[in-house]
């Protein structure tokens, strides 16, 4: 178990706010996967947001459009 905070907590799933790099660009491949949820869903987002912020977004969008699903 790496860095885990609470008891049986695995550490494979980290709440964006709380990455260190959070606050860095998002990454070319989130941006290429964002810009594909966003227009499957209809909608617009920053081009200019950060790491964690993509990451919610794509999380979100990914439930709205069905892509989160297994």
């Amino acid at each position: 178990m790496l860095g885990a905070t609470e008891p049986g907590e695995n550490g494979t799933e980290k709440d964006p706010s709380t990455w260190v790099t959070g606050d860095e660009p998002m990454t070319g491949a989130q941006r290429s996967y964002l810009d594909t949820l966003a227009r499957e869903a209809g909608e617009e987002i920053p081009a200019d947001i950060t790491k964690a912020e993509a990451s919610e977004h794509i999380d979100r969008l990914q439930h709205e459009t069905g892509r989160g699903e297994s």
